[in-house]
């Protein structure tokens, strides 16, 4: 009974597809993140009244606006 179940080939076993499976959703995922990365969260312009130093995003006062 043996011999039967080794002669099948690997693409007609479950241990290949379970081995393939956890990378395969893994890297389904990380294209998901990133296409919504991209499209939901790209760089948006700063608004008047603020500046942007490095990755710090600052609000200038109304003061030092009108100078």
């Amino acid at each position: 009974m043996s011999d039967q179940h080794a002669n099948k080939p690997w693409f007609k076993q479950l241990w290949p597809w379970l081995l393939i499976s956890g990378p395969a959703v893994a890297a389904i995922g990380c294209i998901i993140t990133i296409y919504l990365a991209v499209t939901l969260y790209a760089d948006k312009p700063v608004r008047d009244g603020v500046v942007k130093r490095g990755l710090k995003v600052e609000q200038i006062k109304v003061e030092q606006v009108a100078k």
